[in-house]
């Protein structure tokens, strides 16, 4: 059964308009089913997709160095796809040369890594592309194929524990869905980092992992994991970049409008999937016999939010809020300028904002998301 991506209109919407569309993305996130099924909907176009993780047809582009040569490659195709292009030397080179002589050939192009396609791309086709980003399943597009609730809230459980990547969503039992996350986690997480040269150090890597996912909830020192993991913290924070960009975790900062008590330099560590991260501390427990519930939970609706801005256009920024004196805010989302102050519990709660939020931030709004209300909060 084919889940509708949120992305997908807006692609559409963007076909044929002179530019090359990149879909940024992780393995196994679906974005080959996604251009395959923007494809299958422009059937009546004559196509071409070409697969560069096949040595056959990545060697086409690699041995292309004209336009002419590339013209050979895609032959009179209307729509082009080339899926894993991140594995083409010089691909932003040559897609430039595409769309400067053949603009009428709609191209998109897919990569599960971002510091290695971006640059590769960005330079040579700056002004020509429009870029877009898939995560693992967000709840919006869940809830296209499961409108009910009810059943919403009893598959909870399930993405909380082994995340919402589409092989996971679609696995029959609990054994399935623990060993395809788990596959997942060790085939795939770090392949773009060590295929690239980008991190020589594996294991070095799944400490910091390990240590992120511990740790979440809470604020991160790069000079304490550098300290644990017996590297500088330059090292730290460049692997804490590589990570985001391969769509790994992503980060807040720490919200602030100069007010002396707020904190202003460390960083909260989240996870784009809630599966990846308990593979790596190697915890399925039940939600019923786990004492990181609270920060599980405020990982999920945190990387929903992102989600929800990812596909609007990102028209809001988020951070988090905490003073030294330990009075703290979740999630603080900025929506040019209007702030919107969120505490998430599992449990229902009625929790007033801290007194220093409400006297600094008088027209801030405040709610509290909660297992009760999350659908209606994030709809």
């Amino acid at each position: 059964m084919y889940v509708k991506r949120d992305i997908e209109a807006k692609i559409k919407d963007y076909l044929f308009k002179g530019k090359i569309l990149i879909i940024y993305g992780p393995r196994q996130v679906g974005k080959t089913t996604l251009v395959k099924k923007i494809m299958a909907d422009h059937g009546q176009m004559r196509s071409r997709y070409i697969n560069c993780d096949q040595a056959d047809e990545r060697g086409l582009l690699l041995n292309a160095q004209t336009s002419t040569q590339l013209k050979d490659v895609i032959g009179d195709a209307q729509l082009v796809i080339i899926d894993k292009a991140q594995r083409v030397t010089n691909i932003g080179l040559k897609l430039k040369l595409l769309v400067d002589n053949y603009p009428k050939q709609q191209i998109i192009a897919t990569g599960s890594s971002s510091f290695e396609l971006a640059n590769k791309i960005v330079e040579p086709l700056t002004g020509r592309t429009r870029e877009f980003w898939l995560y693992p399943f967000s709840l919006s597009e869940m809830q296209t194929v499961i409108p009910s609730p009810l059943e919403i809230n009893r598959r909870l459980e399930s993405w909380l524990l082994y995340g919402t990547y589409p092989e996971i969503v679609a696995a029959a039992s609990l054994d399935e869905k623990k060993t395809a996350i788990q596959s997942i986690s060790n085939n795939y997480l770090y392949k773009d980092l060590l295929e690239f040269g980008k991190i020589k150090n594996s294991e070095i890597l799944h400490k910091l992992l390990e240590a992120l996912a511990l740790q979440l909830g809470n604020e991160v020192s790069y000079t304490e994991l550098g300290s644990l993991l017996q590297i500088n913290k330059e090292t730290v924070a460049s692997y804490i970049t590589l990570l985001e960009q391969s769509f790994i975790i992503f980060h807040l900062r720490p919200f602030s409008r100069n007010l002396r008590k707020e904190l202003s330099k460390l960083r909260k560590i989240y996870f784009w999937d809630t599966g990846i991260r308990n593979t790596l501390i190697n915890n399925f427990n039940p939600i019923s016999l786990r004492t990181d519930i609270g920060a599980l939970w405020e990982n999920f609706i945190i990387s929903e939010k992102k989600k929800q801005q990812n596909f609007i256009g990102n028209l809001k920024s988020y951070y988090f809020w905490r003073t030294w004196d330990q009075q703290e805010v979740d999630l603080v989302e900025d929506a040019g300028g209007q702030l919107h102050g969120f505490e998430i519990k599992w449990q229902k709660t009625k929790k007033r904002p801290p007194k220093a939020w409400r006297e600094t931030y008088l027209h801030a709004s405040w709610q509290t998301i909660t297992r009760d209300n999350f659908l209606k909060v994030l709809k």
